[in-house]
């Protein structure tokens, strides 16, 4: 008892000291926002989402040498329609000589067959100078539009292709369509019109402060930066309603100032209890081996954090600001009561239950027979961007382009021309790019080794400066023998030969003629491009264009086979990289996430729910119901012949237990009080009238928000989240609402057999006049009470009592229903609670005590 005193007065204390100094707090929070708002444009947004792999994952390892060792250069395919062939050469011409371009594929002039031109298609394969990022890529790019407007042209390529800035234009348009839905929910659900106001100065403050503290983590994922304003306003508003709703619960008989007191002390556990279980889903993802859910579970844990900040200390001082206001605007709470639902709850509790474990057993069948995918490009969305419409034409007209490089030692020609070799014996492979099967002129392939006669003979060089350059290039390498011996056979790769003249050039010891010059200039300049996008300090690459599905079984087959033939000439040390390998990589970890997600959710909350109701049976029931609803939802891709991209599925379950659970707990939290000195049928009419307004609010914003995104979003990855998070939230709510209040029910003997204590304390509305009293009460009576009481009350009495028996039935005493406790389980400190028929019975019975 004194225990619970204490906890009270310090939450009051806590509270006043809140109320009081609000003045201060504004000043605070207005340096925080104006903090934040100058940070937003220091977070780094993160669009490569390779890079969340693990560390030690293949692609991440060949992402990394590619980064150190590499430069990738920007590159395009380019679909023209409705031309004749020879329109087509004629502007590859056109765009050869834009500046920037460094080579534009077409027509091959060894063949008469030209792949790239099929009907009155043409397609046109376009290799920049600089990297996709540069400006000079971009600009070239811009030429080449300015080129093809006038024809029906699609163009696939990460050149100018502002991905950051399409992405925040669909946020823009969801996040007002979201304010829309929010406002409008309020308003159904709100007591005043002013509420709004208050509630959307509190959304926006905890919303900006968390957008602009990401910066802290360095950068964050494009997924996170996207949806994490929306995720926190559907998640947490909750918060700012149950305070509010306090508020006005305590105002109708105090003033403003102790009404928010009083409200405040009660909301702080209440609200900070019903968080943990939305913190523990957020934290589940930060397990993954997938990091973008760390990522994301750390940002959306933040949010939550700033949003019972902001409720907390900013909302109990705008609570008394916008008093007077949030009095004279009272409305129609449109709401309306569910008893029928209650009703329906009772009398299928025998019906219902069993129905939903077939469904459940069903539904875990049909989501484990899911096809997952794991690439974005795999994915099909409702709104798609101009890039993902071209790629799909192209993809149709000429095929998928799937690009994989292998990544082994640098040093040996020789193994590297028989490993080219063996893999274009593959019949899925198209094109293979390496320094190796480069042809320079008559036959020779760039890394061929060449005397100095040979190479003056392709160079034009003469004999005696191509011997000395030899004989320098020797001494250059510290190869001194063939020097001593004769250069006449000393042989050097083209490729080396060709930059070491070039460097001598450059450096003033060789002079050649005006012809001469530009022409080792520009094959200088070829050879350059080729070199950093093949050769590095370590290691060197081969780039391989497949014909392949970009995911699949049969490509990770076929990539274990190119693996096992590169492990000929290099041993282990080769390393793949291309978004098959990274889909490769993301279905291995996600096997791994995917169990982590389910179980640490589930444990999370089950252990937040067994302290909270104090029943080991009460949580396995409610987890088994969201989990349920989770299943459900990812068996729609099963029954619906779709896919179901592998994030969506990782990062939703996450979302669906830690957020909707709470649904689940305000009816069962309800519904235990009541039970308590009500009949179990209207017990659950009134739980879920009283629990129907919030779940109602919560849920409709959660759903919207969900449904908007994953029908306006043109991101994949974002899109596909959204959809999966709008049918998975009203999955939720329609089981919490139409199946759970029946295994409540009938669930009952589970949830009192397997409770750890019966000591519990239930809200009793007690009638006005005599009653008398042996034990605690809490509650009002006039002023205050919370004390041990023997004696008669007399008064109008609201009054919290605390027993240690939840064994009780009822009896009418004068048209009230009041619980009458078994006085054979009553134990010591148990409160008894009596009606008095009149007052002299009442005078008596005091006399008497």
């Amino acid at each position: 008892m004194n225990e619970e005193k204490e906890k009270s007065g310090f939450m009051v204390k806590v509270a006043t000291f809140i109320v009081d100094k609000r003045k201060a707090f504004y000043l605070i929070f207005v340096a925080a926002l104006i903090y934040s708002i100058l940070s937003m444009s220091r977070v780094l947004v993160n669009n490569d989402i390779t890079s969340y792999l693990p560390e030690d994952s293949e692609t991440r390892i060949g992402i990394n040498i590619m980064n150190e060792q590499f430069k990738t250069f920007g590159s395009a395919r380019v679909m023209i329609t409705n031309v004749t062939k020879e329109k087509a050469e004629e502007l590859q011409h056109k765009i050869e000589e834009i500046d920037g371009v460094f080579s534009v594929t077409f027509a091959d002039e060894d063949t008469e067959e030209n792949k790239n031109y099929k009907g009155t298609y043409a397609l046109i394969n376009v290799a920049f100078e600089d990297e996709a990022s540069e400006d000079r890529a971009k600009n070239a790019m811009i030429e080449i539009k300015k080129l093809l407007e006038p024809y029906d042209t699609y163009i696939q390529s990460e050149v100018g292709n502002d991905f950051a800035a399409s992405l925040a234009k669909d946020m823009q348009i969801i996040l007002v369509l979201a304010a829309i839905v929010i406002v409008t929910v309020l308003l159904l659900t709100s007591k005043t019109y002013m509420e709004i106001p208050v509630f959307i100065m509190v959304f926006g403050t905890a919303a900006i402060l968390n957008k602009g503290t990401n910066f802290w983590f360095g950068e964050i994922s494009f997924v996170t930066d996207s949806i994490a304003v929306i995720l926190q306003l559907a998640l947490a508003i909750d918060y700012a309603i149950i305070l509010c709703h306090r508020y006005m619960e305590e105002h109708e008989t105090k003033d403003s100032r102790e009404a928010t007191i009083i409200a405040l002390s009660k909301a702080i556990p209440e609200i900070a209890s019903s968080s943990l279980t939305t913190v523990s889903g957020m934290v589940a993802m930060m397990f993954m081996q997938f990091r973008i859910g760390f990522d994301m579970g750390i940002v959306l844990t933040k949010s939550i954090i700033f949003s019972l900040l902001t409720v907390f200390l900013l909302m109990p001082g705008l609570l008394m600001m916008f008093a007077k206001l949030i009095d004279k605007t009272h409305h129609k709470n449109f709401v309306p009561r569910i008893s029928f639902v209650g009703k329906f709850a009772y009398y299928t509790r025998f019906v219902i239950p069993p129905l939903f474990i077939v469904i459940i057993i069903l539904s875990f069948i049909f989501q484990s027979k899911c096809v997952y995918i794991y690439d974005m490009g795999s994915i099909n969305t409702k709104n798609k961007t101009e890039q993902k419409l071209a790629e799909e034409k192209i993809d149709d007209a000429f095929g998928s382009n799937n690009v994989l490089a292998v990544i082994f030692p640098k040093g040996s020609y020789e193994k590297e021309s028989k490993m080219v070799e063996e893999l274009e014996k593959l019949d899925y492979i198209e094109s293979i790019l390496s320094l190796t099967n480069v042809e320079v002129k008559d036959g020779y392939m760039l890394t061929d080794k060449l005397n100095p006669r040979q190479f003056s003979e392709i160079s034009g060089l003469d004999i005696e400066i191509a011997k000395m350059m030899y004989g320098a290039y020797a001494v250059n390498i510290g190869q001194y023998g063939p020097v001593v011996s004769g250069l006449d056979d000393y042989k050097v790769p083209i490729l080396d030969m060709f930059m070491f003249l070039y460097d001598q050039k450059q450096e003033g010891y060789v002079e050649l003629d005006k012809e001469l010059n530009e022409e080792l200039d520009d094959l200088y300049r070829q050879l350059r491009n080729g070199q950093q996008q093949l050769q590095g300090t370590t290691k060197s690459r081969v780039v391989l264009n497949m014909n392949l599905p970009i995911e699949g079984t049969e490509t990770f087959k076929e990539l274990d086979n190119i693996k096992s033939i590169a492990r000929k000439y290099y041993g282990n040390d080769v390393v793949l990289a291309g978004n098959s390998t990274s889909n490769k990589d993301l279905e291995a970890s996600f096997v791994t996430d995917n169990t982590v997600i389910t179980v640490l959710t589930a444990l999370f909350v089950m252990a937040i729910l067994l302290f909270t109701f104090q029943s080991a049976g009460l949580p396995v029931l409610l987890v088994l119901a969201i989990q349920g609803s989770i299943w459900i939802n990812f068996s729609f891709p099963y029954i619906t012949n779709d896919t179901l991209f592998f994030m969506s599925s990782l990062i939703v379950s996450a979302i669906q237990m830690g957020a909707t659970i709470d649904y689940a707990i305000v009816i069962t939290s309800r519904y235990m009080d009541l039970k308590s000195y009500m009949p179990i049928k209207e017990a659950m009419i009134e739980s879920l009238n009283q629990a129907f307004p919030t779940i109602f609010t919560s849920g409709t914003i959660l759903t919207s928000a969900g449904f908007i995104i994953g029908n306006l979003s043109h991101d994949p990855t974002v899109s596909s989240i959204g959809t999966s998070l709008g049918r998975g939230t009203l999955i939720s709510i329609i089981i919490v609402l139409f199946i759970l209040p029946q295994i409540l029910l009938l669930g009952d003997i589970i949830i009192q057999k397997t409770a750890f204590t019966l000591h519990r304390e239930f809200a009793l509305p007690l009638p006005t006049g005599k009653i008398r009293v042996n034990g605690h009460i809490r509650g009002t009576i006039i002023g205050s009470i919370d004390a041990d009481v023997n004696g008669i009350l007399i008064g109008d009495i609201k009054a919290n009592v605390e027993t240690r028996n939840h064994e009780s039935h009822f009896e009418k005493l004068d048209d009230i229903s009041l619980p009458i406790f078994n006085e054979a389980k009553q134990e010591k400190n148990e409160t008894e609670v009596e009606v008095l028929e009149n007052a002299n019975e009442g005078d008596e019975e005091y006399e008497k005590q």
